[in-house]
Parts: structure tokens; sequence; C-alpha cells
């Protein structure tokens, strides 16, 4: 055999050598030095021992296994069956040299023959395999699952279990482990879903090599079971029936599906599943046995199912508690009823309340509305605009509160000397002796105050003057201003210096480090140099305000009271019913109608009069109110005032042909009620329209009595009253709460006034206040010619300077900072106080007014948005539709400011110096150099220990001791 097996080696390599290439491959040799040669001689033929499985579906078989020996060259395996015409073959794709691994195709069912192919083309060894029917799924029990999952579940095939390799559900990817029972079940534990899916049913389907097989019934899944309570009954001596209660679901629960376990005195014992015990319409109920003799309570009953499990507590007995309970109970119940419509009762009257306030406060807005957008003649006859001269103007802002350091500062040492001479010893000559013999003391004065001049005009002495003087704890906030205001004067003939100063105290306050908060610099007037700030403004922008602003600034206030005239005013309270001020609006309005007068003035003491001038009234205006409007349409018409004071008036109306009936406050005839009088009115003299009304001066007619002012009097808003009832008044300062009802019925009052009583409208308007409000903001904001004042342009880079140098990149901080400089410090004290700038009288009520404006001013420059609802205030929601539309323009303003050329050094100098020129000889620099001087004296030691800190040169601490050497000798010189 050996040799045969030689001789055909031998004989098929001499063959080989006579093939082409082609053939040579083609027959299982190599090609090599232009040569056939069987690379695999001496290879042994290999042989199969089993194959794993041997029987498969129709569908054929995966990862089949083959083992056997010499298989290292074995690439593909032949499959022939008995009748089939041409064989099937499978790759190997893992050989190892002793098994292979292939997946076996489909086929017919029988018995088939399986070889080995090697690369000669030869099939080696002899084995079989057997095709079977392929396993079909019949049913799944139980067909149903918790959510949780893990039930057990069965599914049934036809036959052959063992060709399934895998369970799938159609909602999830994840692989079930199952494990084959006999020859026709699949046994594995259900998947989990989300319990927010709810109930829904998922298909399952059998994977048989690379075929699916769908299973008629699908899984449905359905929630947790819900086991509520349980009892136990004792059957025999050593067992206890358990009795455990669920709520009916679908979920076809068996005994197998639970495991029980209990604790009975502290012991936990296993409870076998015996049976259910029946079902009604909601309740499941489920047995099991315990083996125990012991009779104690069982406290807990733990159930499991699936993963999951559920402890069920031992139930209380609570029965003698309920039996004690339900009174209460019903009591509770009685009492909550009772709550609950006392307060469902309450809620509906203070909606209505609500509704009713709410529909008061809209018509209120509206008529503020209409108050501002009605067309009036507000501007006829307004005559010459009163603006105060320079130096009144600056000593109001200097010097707010009046008294006698604003008056020593502005007026001429002379004159007031020699008025007084005049008044205390009678002659103009004796005064001029008074002034010559005070020359000596004068001259000695003059020497103190230029040489504090000359230590003044030393910018390390001032800043540490003031650094000093802030420093010390009793010095306080109005001594700042004071201080600050005193400066200004002494230094007004050099305003760059000034400037140079403030500029320099101002960069020293914002670098200070408890400055962290940015946004809080200049907003409050806190310090010298804040004050000093405020009046630097007031002088360098008097002229743009008078030439620029000023005119709107005198429309707006004269068409508010011109509006506000048009309505009744309370004279008692100054309430009126035309009002931007919400706390200012007269509520309780009564009927009135305007009344034409024909007003005379008496000319001398002969009884002449002048022509009659025509003035509007109301009805319901009382004789001082009268004599107001008296006087001011006088000086509308003239343009100066009329030269007797109200309280030296006195009013005559004629009845009849030369009969005069005298009109006074309060006369005989006035209404009484109880302890208060009620203030005459034109209505109540019945005066009619277009009549003759005298206007005498007791000054120049002796023999009229002359009426004190009822207003002198410290209990005039107590002893009299006007257009609010007493009885009102007291009600709402006792009863505020009864306020809501008051304003209910003002309203009804008003509404129907204004239906029915009210004459009908004012002719045809030229004007509105809305539009002088716009105006005057859009004057304040604008920028002519597209340059702004000097003054404002130098101080805002001034602030950008500062910004950059301390790198604040946050732009809210540079808008607030020159808000807080330029609106917050000038323009608002403007708006709220027109008097420092004309020559009038600023009332409460019109106080009130402009403080609404000028908040309205305000929000035009704020960067929050402000939010609005029913219950913001009515000043808050008269602007409210402007205000963003002014804040684009504010922004626009910084913005164009910014964008503006810088200013030069020395055109700013120029500017200064011709503004210290203008006034140089308005303000008396001595008298305010004294008063300086006083403060100084006060804190000597404390500046002179700022100088020592701050390094002063020694001739400066002796200019210091000089005017102190000056001042004192002043103290001992006398006029004798």
């Amino acid at each position: 055999m050996y040799s045969i097996s030689v001789y055909f080696l031998q004989h098929f390599m001499t063959v080989c050598f006579l093939f082409s290439c082609s053939q040579c491959l083609a027959a299982g040799c190599g090609w090599s030095h232009d040569a056939c040669t069987w690379t695999h001689m001496g290879t042994l033929n290999p042989e199969i021992f089993n194959i794993t499985p041997s029987a498969l579906s129709l569908y054929g078989k995966n990862n089949v296994l083959l083992t056997g020996r010499n298989l290292d060259h074995v690439t593909r395996v032949r499959i022939q069956g008995d009748m089939d015409c041409s064989p099937k073959e499978a790759s190997v794709w893992s050989n190892t040299g002793h098994s292979l691994m292939l997946h076996i195709p489909a086929g017919d069912k029988g018995r088939v023959q399986v070889c080995l192919l090697m690369h000669d083309g030869r099939c080696h060894g002899n084995a079989s395999l057997t095709y079977h029917s392929v396993p079909i799924c019949t049913s799944i029990v139980p067909n149903s699952s918790w959510a949780s999952g893990k039930r057990k579940m069965e599914i049934t095939v036809s036959s052959n279990v063992e060709f399934v390799e895998e369970v799938t559900h159609s909602h999830t990817d994840q692989k079930v482990a199952f494990s084959k029972s006999s020859g026709v079940t699949l046994q594995y534990e259900s998947l989990a879903v989300e319990q927010s899916q709810g109930s829904f049913s998922s298909s399952v389907t059998l994977r048989v090599a690379n075929h699916t097989l769908a299973c008629p019934t699908a899984i449905h899944y359905l929630p947790e079971p819900k086991f509520t309570t349980f009892t136990s009954t004792r059957t025999t001596k050593q067992q206890l029936l358990l009795t455990i209660q669920k709520r009916a679901d679908e979920l076809q629960m068996a005994p197998g599906d639970l495991q029980v376990q209990v604790i009975q005195e502290e012991k936990e014992l296993p409870c076998t599943m015996d049976r259910w015990k029946g079902q009604s319409n909601s309740t499941d109920f489920i047995t099991c046995t315990i083996g125990t003799s012991s009779d104690a309570k069982i406290t807990k009953v733990t159930i499991m199912y699936g993963g999951e499990s559920e402890d069920l507590m031992s139930p209380k007995d609570y029965v003698w508690l309920l039996l004690l309970l339900i009174p209460i109970v019903i009591v509770v119940a009685v009492v909550c009823i009772y709550i609950y419509k006392k307060n469902r009762l309450t809620a509906q009257m203070n909606q209505r309340m609500e509704d009713l306030e709410l529909d008061i406060r809209n018509d209120i807005r509206q008529g503020f509305v209409d108050m501002q957008t009605e067309n009036s003649d507000l501007m006829e006859n307004v005559g010459a605009i009163p603006f105060l001269d320079y130096k009144h103007f600056a000593a109001k802002i200097f010097f707010p509160e009046g008294g006698s350091l604003m008056t020593s500062c502005i007026q001429d040492i002379g004159q007031l000397y020699l008025m007084w001479a005049v008044s205390h010893v009678g002659c103009i000559s004796c005064g001029l002796c008074l002034l010559w013999a005070d020359a000596q003391k004068a001259m000695h004065d003059n020497d103190c105050c230029s040489a504090l001049a000359q230590l003044l005009q030393e910018p390390l002495f001032l800043t540490s003057m003031v650094h000093a003087l802030e420093e010390q704890k009793t010095f306080t906030i109005q001594n700042k201003c004071t201080v600050a205001s005193i400066l200004t004067v002494a230094l007004h003939r050099n305003l760059g210096y000034l400037t140079q100063v403030m500029e320099e105290l101002l960069q020293a306050a914002i670098e200070q480090p408890n400055n962290a908060q940015h946004k809080l610099v200049l907003r409050r007037t806190q310090s010298i140099v804040e004050k000093v700030l405020t009046n630097w403004m007031s002088v360098c922008l008097y002229g743009f305000l008078r030439e620029s602003v000023g005119q709107q600034l005198f429309f707006l206030v004269n068409a508010l009271t011109q509006q506000t005239a048009k309505g009744p005013v309370d004279s008692v309270t100054g309430k009126a019913l035309y009002t931007l001020s919400e706390v200012w609006l007269l509520w309780q309005a009564q009927d009135f109608t305007p009344v034409k007068l024909q007003v005379m003035f008496a000319v001398g003491s002969d009884g002449e009069f002048s022509e009659p001038l025509e003035v509007a009234a109301l009805s319901c205006d009382t004789v001082d109110q009268v004599k107001d409007k008296i006087l001011a349409v006088f000086r509308a018409k003239f343009g100066f005032a009329y030269n007797i004071p109200l309280r030296d008036i006195r009013l005559e109306l004629e009845k009849g042909k030369g009969v005069f009936v005298a009109l006074e406050e309060v006369d005989q005839s006035s209404e009484v009620i109880g302890e208060v009088t009620m203030l005459n009115t034109l209505k109540h003299y019945q005066v009619p329209d277009e009549a003759v009304v005298k206007v005498l001066s007791t000054r120049c007619h002796p023999s009229l009595a002359s009426q004190t002012s009822l207003k002198d009097d410290k209990d005039f808003s107590v002893k009299y009253f006007h257009l609010i009832d007493p009885d009102v008044c007291e009600d709402q300062t006792k009863k505020p709460e009864r306020k809501f009802k008051l304003k209910e019925s003002w309203r009804v009052e008003l509404v129907e006034q204004q239906l029915a009583s009210l004459p009908p409208p004012p002719p045809p308007p030229q004007v509105a206040i809305h539009s002088y409000v716009v105006d005057l903001f859009r004057g304040i904001w604008g920028v002519a010619s597209g340059r702004a004042p000097p003054a404002i342009k130098h101080f805002f880079d001034f602030l950008d300077a500062q910004a950059a140098s301390m790198k604040i990149t946050d732009p809210d901080v540079l808008h607030i900072w020159k808000t807080n400089s330029l609106p917050l410090r000038f323009w608002v004290n403007i708006l709220k106080n027109p008097q420092f700038v004309f020559d009038m009288e600023k009332t409460p009520h019109l106080d009130n007014c402009l403080n609404v404006i000028a908040q309205a001013f305000m929000d035009s420059f704020s960067l929050s948005d402000t939010k609005l609802d029913k219950h913001s205030p009515t000043n808050k929601l008269l602007y409210a539709k402007d205000i963003p539309q002014f804040k684009q323009e504010v922004k626009a303003y910084y913005k164009c400011i910014r964008d503006q050329p810088p200013i030069s050094t020395s055109d700013f100098k120029d500017f200064l110096l011709e503004e210290s020129k203008k006034h140089e000889n308005e303000f008396n620099e001595a008298a305010a150099l004294r008063e300086l001087y006083k403060f100084i004296h006060q804190y000597f030691t404390a500046i002179e220990q700022k100088l020592e800190h701050n390094s002063a040169p020694a001739g400066l601490k002796e200019q210091l001791q000089h005017v102190k050497s000056l001042f004192d000798g002043l103290k001992t010189c006398s006029w004798e």
C-alpha cells in the first residue's frame, strides 16, 4: 500500500511538470520556477469525527461545530443529498486544525452526506446530517405581564423546540434568556417596560437560523398589581389561613406568580400559596397557608412577584376611635361649610369692590389723560416771562433755604450799611458818616479776606481743607453744602480754577476704595464736591437755561396753573379736580359753573376806577381765590404785579346801580356746620355772570374794615372748610376703610356732573399740557446744531476719561454717572423748583404736579424697565406710553455728545473766563470768605494736621497762620 502511494505521488509530480501555469493552479498544484509542483506533498487526508448538532431545521443552522483531524487545509464542506443533482457547499469561517465552525444552508427534509473539500478538489471524510421540520409557535401562557417584568412565561411550539435560537419582543431590542424543558416548550421571564408607557401589547417572534417565526399571541403589558389588605383565620392547630385582597385586574395571576412571607412575633415565616379563593367585581382574593401554632398577630405581610415586593401592614382597630371622631367630623364639616360660604361671599364682594375701584381708577386716569390732551387756550395772555437775574438765580441754587447767608453773599456791603443807617438814624448823610467811621475796620477786613482768597488759590491747601472738614464727625451734610456754596461764591471770579479743583476732588471721590459700587457714585449730595458740582452746573448752564429751555419751562408751569384754575380747588386742603397728582385729587367735587367778572381797580382815593378787566372765575371759588385770579390776570395783562398785597385788597360786588356789597371769606351769612364754618364762595353771594366787582385797597381807603387773613390762624384747617365736607374729612381720618365707598360716591357725582351739570367744553385749543412736557424734555436733551453746551461736553468727557482710567467697561456705569451728574443733580432741581428761575410763587399743588413730571423725566433716564399693573400709582401710568420713546432719545443724546469732537482746553478756559466776567460783580466775595473762615477757625487743628499729612510746604503752613493772625486781629478791632 505504501509503495502504491509513493508511486502515485511520483507520477502526479511528473505530470505537474507537464502542465501550464493555469492548468497547474487548477489542479491544486503550485507554480514556481516555471514548473508546476505539488505543495502539499505528504499531507494526510482529513477525517470527520462528529458534527454538532447533527439535526437541524429546514432553514439550516448557524454556528455548526465539526470536529475531526487533519483539518488544517479544509476550505469548504460539501453537503450532498440523495436526490440532489448538485451538492451544496458551506464555507468554513473558523478552522483550528481539529475543529471547524460553519453555517449549514437550508435544505430539504431528510438525511444528507457531508465531506471535506481540499485544494485539489477531492472530498474526504464521511458524515451525515438530518433536516427536520420547522418549529411552529402555537401559544404563550400567560399572555400578560406587569410593567416591571420578570413574570414567568411559557411558549409552546409544535415540535423541534431545540431549533429555536432566540426569542424577541417587538418593544425592545433586549435579548431574552430562555430555557428549554420538554420538546415543545420554552420558559423565560418577561422584559420590563417604562411605567409611563401605560398598557400596551408586544408581539413575540422566534428566530430559527436566519428566519423569524411570529407567535400568534401577543403579550399585554399592564400596570403593577395592587395588594390592599390581608386577614388571617386559624384552620387547624398548626395552620393559619392568610387571605390577601388585591384589586381586580387583567393580569390573571396564579399562585405560582407569588411568594409570601409574614412577620409574626418578629419571626419571618413562609406562607405556602394555596389557591384563588374567589373574585368580585373589584377585588381578587388569594389564600396561602402558614404553618404555625401561635395566635400572635401578624404584623406585616411581604408579597413578592417577579422582581418586585410589596409590604402590607396589619390593620389597626380604630372602630372605637371612629365612633368618637364622627361627631367631631360633623362639627368640623359644618364649620368648614360655613367658612367656605363666608369666604366665597367675601371673595365675591372683594372682587366686585376691586372691579369698581378699577373702573374708578381707569376713569381718573382717563381724566388725567384728557387733562393733558384736552385742547384749551392755556397760553392766552401769558405776557413777558419773568426771569430772575443771574444773581438771584444762583443764590437760590447755592442757598435754597435762604436766610441771612444768602442775603449777605449777594448784597453789597456798602448798600447794606447805608440802608441800615437810613432806617435807624433817619438820614442819608448820617448813614454816610457811619460808613466813614467804619472805614478803618473795613480796610482791615479787606486785608483778611485778601489773604484768605490768596490762600484758597493754592490747590493743595484747598483740597486738604475739604478732606479735613469731611473727616470730622461733627461736620454735617448741611455744613458740607454751606461750605460748597461759599467756595463757589468765593472762587466765582476764577471758574477755571474752581473747575480744576472740583475735578481733582471728584477723581479722588470716584477712586475711593469704599466706592466698590460704581453705580452709586454721584447719586446723592453727601460731600462738598457733589454740592460744588451742582453749583458749577448751575453757573455754567444758566445761559443755556435762559436762552433755550426757560421758555418751555415757563409755558409748562403756566399751563399747569391755568389748567388747575379751570376746575374746583379746595381752599383749605389745596386739593384740585384737575391735577396730575393722585394724592392731591379732589375726589368730592361739587357742581360748579364758570363766571366772568368785570373787575375795576380803584385809582387813587377820590373814587375813580379803571376800565373793566375781564376775569374768569368759578362759582365755587372763595373770595381769596377770586383775588388770586384777579391779581394773576392783572400781571399777565400788564406785565407787572399789582402793587397792593392780597391781604390789603377788598372786593365789592355791585348788587344794583350804585349799590355794592363787600365780599368776605367769612361773615355773618356764612354757613356753620357744628363747630366748622364754610368759606363763602361766589355761589354763596349769588354772583351772576358778567357781574361788576371793584378792587379797593384798605390802605387808600382807611374807612374800610381790614379783615386779617384766615389762613394766619393755626387752626384754619380745623375751623373752616370749603369743598370737602367736615364729616367726610373726619370719616377719612378715623375710618380709612370707608375711603373706597367715598370714592365710589364721588365717582358717581363726577360722572353725573360731567354728563349733566357741567358747562360746554372750552373753546377750541391751541396747545395741550402733554405737548409742553414733550417740548420741555426734548429741549433739555436736544442738541442744537449737533453741539451740546460746553460745560456738559467737557464734564461728560471727564467722566469718560475716569471710566477708562479705572478700566470700567460696563456702559451702564457711564450712563448712570452722567445721569446722576446732570439730569438728577441739575435738571430735576429746576423742574421741581421753577421759582429758582422765575419771579413766581410755587403753590403746594403746583409742587405736586411738578413732582409727577420730574418723576417721568427721571424715568426717561432709567435703565430698568418698570412693570406696571393696576396697582401702580397713577403718576407712573401717566407717561407710561411715552417713556420707552424718551429712553431711546436719551441714549441718542448721550451718544451724540460722546461722538461730538472734544472741546479744546483753551476753548473751555475761554468759556469759563467769559462766564466769570459776565457776573464778576454779582456776589459779595468778602462775606463768603468771612463765612468760610468760621469753619476754618472751628477745625483749624484738623486742617493743619491734614496739611502735615499731605507734606505741605512750610510756606503754605505759614500762610495759613498769617490768615489766622489777621482774622484774630479783626476780632480785637472795634468801632469807636
